[in-house]
């Protein structure tokens, strides 16, 4: 199982990967990143917080990907994530939030 990290770009996610030192972390955001940095293997790009379906992309890409564990490093992608909590937990996801 993958631990995926939100906000791939900041620093926070940078140093959250380094203290999990890990194989098994992807990093993704939604906002745009480079085209190189989506090349990587573990680099991908979220659902919009904003999408009126957010939640149940969040759910989809976590099963398709085999995401055990997510860190939502962004306050609009921690509320939304931590309301659906329960939905991840039937699904054995862990989800942390700010």
């Amino acid at each position: 199982m993958y631990t995926l990290i939100t906000a791939a770009i900041s620093a926070d996610a940078q140093r959250l990967k380094n203290k999990l030192n890990r194989p098994d972390i992807l990093l993704g955001d939604y906002q745009d990143l480079p085209q190189f940095m989506l090349k990587s293997a573990n680099m991908i790009r979220l659902p919009n917080p904003a999408s009126a379906s957010y939640t149940h992309e969040m759910l989809t890409l976590c099963l398709d990907r085999a995401i055990g564990t997510v860190y939502a490093l962004r306050s609009e992608e921690a509320v939304l994530l931590k309301n659906a909590q329960q939905l991840f937990s039937e699904y054995g996801i862990i989800v942390h939030g700010q």
